[in-house]
This record gives C-alpha cells, sequence and structure tokens, in this order.
C-alpha cells in the first residue's frame, strides 16, 4: 500500500527555468561528470543543475518505478498551472475526503468535515504532512465532472497531461496521491527531476515547500491546523528548498529533493532506496556542489505528531 503520504498566482524566477519548454530535455553531463559520482544505495537517482537545466549525474536515469508521494509535486502543478487559479478560493472538506484516508491508511492532514479551507491551505496540507485528504480535495476542486469519481479522474488525466507537456515520456499517473491500485503510476528519475525543476519555478510552490512547518485556520470555524513537513533535509542541510517525501510498500522509500547555494540550483531525486535517503541526497548534494568536506548533518527531528512518509 502506498502511503500518500489578489496576489499573483505564480511569479517565474529566473535562477530557475523560466518555461515549461526550458525543461523538455535536459542536456547531458559532461564525460568528466558522467564518469564518476556519488555512490548511493537507492535504485534510481538523479542530479539536474535546474538553472543551466543540464544532467550532473544518474543512475538508472530512465528506468520506471513506482514513487508513492512524489506524486504529489504534480498534484501541485497541474493546481499551480491552472489558468487563472484563485489560491484564495475557499474549499469545503467532505467527508468523502476523511473516509478515503481512514480507508487507504494514507497519510493525513487530518482535515475535518466541513470546514472551509483556501486552495493555499491546501497546498501546504498536501506538501507538508502528506495529506491524501488534501490532495483529494485538490482534485474534486480541480477536475471536471459530475461526480467525485469523475472530477477525481478528470484530474488524474491532467496530471498525464503536464507529464506529456513536459516530454515526461517514461511517466504515467493513475493516482493524484499516490495510493496505486494497479501500481501503473510510475516515473523516472530523469522525469521526475524535469517536473521539480520546473515546479520550482512558480514562487508559491517554492514557498510551501521549503516551508518546515506551518500553521493554517479554517475560514468558518475556530480551528487551527499544525503540519510539519515530513522533509527532515529542511533545516539540516545548508540551502536545502524542499521538495517532497514518499514512501510505499512496492516504491520504497523517495525523496525529491532541492538545495541552492552561491545562486546555483541543483535537484536530486532518491527512487526506492532501501534504508538510507536522506544521507545519500547529502552525498548527492555535495557531490554536486563540489563540498570539499562531507556535509556533518544532523537531520531535523519531526515531532511524534507529525506524518511519516
Amino acid at each position: 500500500m502506498e502511503r500518500c503520504e489578489g496576489r499573483p498566482a505564480r511569479r517565474w524566477g529566473a535562477a530557475l527555468i523560466a518555461s515549461t519548454a526550458a525543461v523538455a530535455v535536459a542536456l547531458p553531463a559532461t564525460s568528466a561528470e558522467a564518469a564518476s559520482g556519488p555512490a548511493v544505495a537507492a535504485k534510481g537517482a538523479f542530479l539536474l543543475d535546474s538553472g543551466k537545466n543540464r544532467q550532473l549525474w544518474a543512475k538508472d536515469a530512465d528506468t520506471r518505478r513506482q514513487m508513492a508521494s512524489t506524486t504529489k509535486i504534480m498534484t501541485a502543478t497541474v493546481v499551480l498551472d491552472t489558468r487563472g487559479v484563485d489560491l484564495d478560493k475557499k474549499v469545503t472538506v467532505k467527508q468523502s475526503y476523511r473516509d478515503y484516508v481512514t480507508r487507504n491508511g494514507a497519510s493525513t492532514a487530518d482535515l475535518r468535515t466541513g470546514d472551509k479551507m483556501t486552495v493555499r491551505q491546501l497546498l501546504y496540507g498536501l506538501m507538508l504532512p502528506s495529506g491524501c485528504d488534501a490532495a483529494y480535495a485538490l482534485a474534486d476542486t480541480f477536475g471536471t465532472g459530475n461526480s467525485e469519481s469523475a472530477r477525481t479522474a478528470s484530474f488524474i488525466s491532467k496530471m498525464n497531461k503536464k507529464a506529456a507537456d513536459l516530454g515526461m515520456k517514461n511517466t504515467r499517473y493513475d493516482s493524484f496521491d499516490g495510493i496505486s491500485a494497479k501500481g501503473a503510476n510510475y516515473t523516472s528519475p530523469r522525469d521526475s527531476a524535469r517536473l521539480a525543476g520546473h515546479a520550482l519555478s512558480n514562487s508559491t510552490f517554492r514557498t510551501v515547500v521549503r516551508t518546515t512547518s506551518t500553521q493554517q485556520k479554517a475560514a468558518n470555524v475556530n480551528r487551527t491546523y499544525y503540519w510539519d513537513n515530513t522533509n527532515k533535509l529542511l533545516g539540516s542541510y545548508k540551502g536545502a528548498l524542499g521538495i517532497k517525501t514518499g514512501t510505499g510498500t512496492a516504491a520504497g522509500p523517495c525523496l525529491v529533493f532541492a538545495a541552492q547555494r552561491d545562486g546555483r540550483t541543483v535537484v536530486g531525486v532518491i527512487l526506492n532506496d532501501p534504508a538510507q535517503r536522506y544521507p545519500d541526497a547529502v552525498k548527492m548534494l555535495d557531490w554536486a556542489f563540489k563540498t570539499k568536506t562531507r556535509s556533518d548533518v544532523k537531520l531535523r527531528q519531526l515531532p511524534d505528531s507529525a506524518q511519516q512518509d
């Protein structure tokens, strides 16, 4: 079972990828970079210099693997790339969103039935605690159709359309959150890095995924949600920007991450790392930034109340 784990909506960062077209093809690594690289346990991995849109290093870059809750990067992307998206639009939480989480034993933002939350707040609930209820709410809101099932199916179609537009040839979504009934929810390290580079060019996405914890108050009741980011690199590795954790029975531990130093942004992907995704991510970033001494990273400890993903 997979764990899911009046302001302008979009500003494009000059230091990052500026357009969808820019991420269509990642330039290959130089021969010197390709010849050596960090030794990691992950079955698939990738490093991208997103400013130059250039591959730095890869391991099984184009092998298709399940991605668990890193799926939610695309969930957020479809929402944020919606033309004229209103991030302050209020969405009423339905009981069906909570029932879905209970039925699947999924990670949750613990959204309460009847609470009104803005789209922006739901993005925090999606990306920090990896809320599958928040993912359901967004898919139900941004899909089209006369029923929840039709709307969520429509939303997943939009995810696949966006993947095609970005040139993600080894990616397929059958889920809005990473819970894949038939195992047909997969990506490759290269595709995942490509998506992450595109997503980071949106200022709202960057703000959300680099937030270690947040308090969000429902609009219609006196209730405050406390959410911690499941990504332990944040607050631990110098320059870390996010992006998303994911863990599943078939997918294994996954991590899509990024860090910025001296104006240079590096995106990394780890798919199915049996036991050490964070140490491997540190190795990869140190290698990419040409850090001469190994970073001594003490990972941020999550409170007992935080979701695990």
